[in-house]
């Protein structure tokens, strides 16, 4: 079982910067591929980013690349837990919305980008982009 839990959420203006944490417990970094998703009010949950098994590969939705970066997990000394980091720059009012972490033991490639993809997910951070 996996367990994530996200964090960096928060009040921003727009053109200002955030980063989201994902802290992964339950399984090493090098067997999952991680992603981030949102879900804007009265939206359909979206993809935003993914990184695939030991991040040597990233994939972005067209609405946040050059913008966003997802970077390979950081573990911590006694691996127990791996934390993704998403870096949030040229934040802009549309890009409110909750923000949730996800894994997968199993998928690679396209499926990242995909709801379906994903085996475990977080509980979700809010961040608000005021104009």
């Amino acid at each position: 079982q996996v367990q994530l839990v996200e964090s960096g959420g928060g009040l921003v203006q727009a053109g200002g910067s955030l980063r989201l944490s994902c802290a992964a417990s339950g399984r090493t970094f090098s067997s999952l591929a991680m992603g981030w998703f949102r879900q804007a009010p009265g939206k359909e949950r979206e993809f935003v980013a993914a990184i695939t098994r030991g991040g040597g590969s990233t994939y972005y939705a067209d609405s946040v690349k050059g913008r966003f970066t997802i970077s390979p997990p950081t573990i911590s000394k006694d691996n127990a837990k791996n934390t993704v980091y998403l870096r949030m720059n040229s934040l802009k009012p549309e890009d409110t919305a909750v923000y949730y972490c996800a894994a997968t033991v199993w998928r690679s490639g396209s499926r990242l980008m995909e709801m379906g993809g994903m085996d475990y997910w977080g509980k979700g951070t809010l961040v608000t982009v005021s104009s």
